[in-house]
């Protein structure tokens, strides 16, 4: 198991809600200190989606950041990206065989049942923990409470998804998530970079209130 790229801030592509191309959105995160971006769109066509993820990889590797990709495997693979994000269900062993050891390998969950049930992969996104246009269809908002609630009996690091912005960031490190996942917080700010910096400010300021330390 892999840690988290720092900071534990996870950006989640999607490319209809940007009001610039995806890959100027990655690079203004990038240059703002993101380090871990996550390919999603899944309605591209796989060739589509496959050269664009080629893209991002290039782009975040002059930055020495992450990006994986949400499912897909081979184009994980063909692309050289970091790893790949698995939907819930989907075991992780298979996946890190065919990417290798140091592939960072995620999975989704929808509370604390599928949680506790998760194993093998480098973390979880748990969601929706706020209200989420993007999370209609999973019921509604967990809350921060329930969030600490599955957290603690997690078998692996949780990432907190779904209505998760810099107002409400905190909280969920506070209830003991490992980092946090954004996706329209990003994708449709009018300066995405200005966000991902107050997103690595709050988000860095929590996890040291929580170690006790300096931020």
């Amino acid at each position: 198991m892999r840690g988290l790229p720092e900071p534990p801030i996870l950006v989640i592509t999607d490319r209809r809600r940007t009001r610039r191309p995806l890959e100027e959105v990655a690079e203004a995160v990038f240059a703002a200190g993101c380090r871990w971006l996550s390919l999603r769109e899944k309605d591209m066509a796989a060739a589509s989606r496959l050269a664009l993820l080629h893209r991002l990889v290039a782009i975040a590797r002059a930055h020495g950041a992450f990006v994986t990709v949400h499912e897909d495997v081979a184009a994980a693979r063909a692309a050289s990206a970091a790893g790949v994000h698995l939907p819930a269900g989907v075991a992780a062993g298979p996946v890190r065989d065919a990417l290798g050891a140091d592939a960072l390998i995620g999975c989704s969950v929808h509370g604390a049942a599928e949680l506790a049930a998760a194993s093998g992969a480098d973390y979880a996104t748990l969601s929706p923990v706020f209200a989420s246009a993007r999370k209609p269809g999973y019921g509604p908002a967990l809350g921060v409470g329930a969030l600490g609630a599955a957290i603690g009996a997690a078998p692996l690091p949780v990432v907190a998804l779904g209505g998760v912005e810099q107002a409400n960031a905190a909280a969920c490190i506070a209830a003991g998530a490992s980092g946090v996942a954004v996706m329209g917080a990003v994708m449709a700010a009018d300066n995405p970079a200005a966000v991902m910096t107050g997103l690595i400010k709050t988000v860095g300021a929590a996890l040291a209130a929580r170690r006790g330390t300096a931020p």
